[in-house]
């Protein structure tokens, strides 16, 4: 007797089911239903092919998709956990788990380490470090002369690097973020427990604010 395939696995590559999702993440069944639904809307904007592409990624963000930014890319690229090329729903929900209030901290701290470091060596270092400080300036419609950015970088990197050996290690990163905790602010979205079909903008917070390393 032939295996049965849901409608929705057949039309969506990488989908996975609500009550598997919702074991997984915070969310409710009745959520991961719900952002099938907006996952579904994002993934036919541009290509209908059930997979979010960077472009369409971009567009959701930024609703222009050419708009690139280094942070909007590097979010991109955590949320595509397989490195393919494209968001399937499974990691989109996944992904997106680590930002709901109820997600534990160190995912938070786990996630936002994984951002700043750019190069996959599993350490943070200066120039990562400025870059990011940089795409976050820029994301904030924020200008600062170089020699304010180059302050703001050295005194972080100075008090994150405890070790002194040039870069930050993930024991560093925790710690320095224990002691900073506005560092991972926007790794929580409050909304995330009403789940409405509005694309959550996860990059910046609605309200402005100014930038922290």
């Amino acid at each position: 007797m032939g295996c049965i395939i849901s409608k929705n696995s057949e039309q969506t590559p990488g989908y996975e089911e609500p009550n598997v999702l919702a074991a997984a993440t915070p969310f409710t069944a009745g959520e991961v239903k719900a952002l099938y639904v907006l996952f579904k809307k994002l993934s036919s904007s541009i290509v209908a092919d059930g997979l979010i592409h960077k472009e369409e990624f971009q567009l959701a963000l930024f609703r222009n998709r050419n708009c690139r930014n280094l942070f909007a890319d590097r979010i991109f690229d955590l949320f595509d956990m397989k490195g393919n090329g494209v968001i399937e729903f499974g990691e989109f929900v996944r992904s997106l788990g680590i930002f709901h209030p109820n997600a534990p901290i160190e995912e938070k701290i786990a996630f936002a380490f994984r951002l700043y470091d750019l190069r996959h060596t599993g350490y943070i270092e200066r120039e990562e470090l400025k870059e990011m400080v940089l795409a976050l300036l820029h994301e904030s419609d924020l200008e600062l002369s170089d020699d304010v950015v180059e302050t703001i970088v050295d005194k972080a990197f100075r008090e994150a690097d405890t070790k002194d050996d040039g870069r930050i290690d993930r024991e560093e990163w925790e710690d320095f973020v224990s002691k900073n905790p506005s560092l991972i602010r926007n790794m929580t979205l409050p909304y995330l427990k009403d789940i409405t079909l509005a694309f959550p903008s996860f990059i910046m917070s609605s309200e402005s604010q100014d930038p922290q390393v």
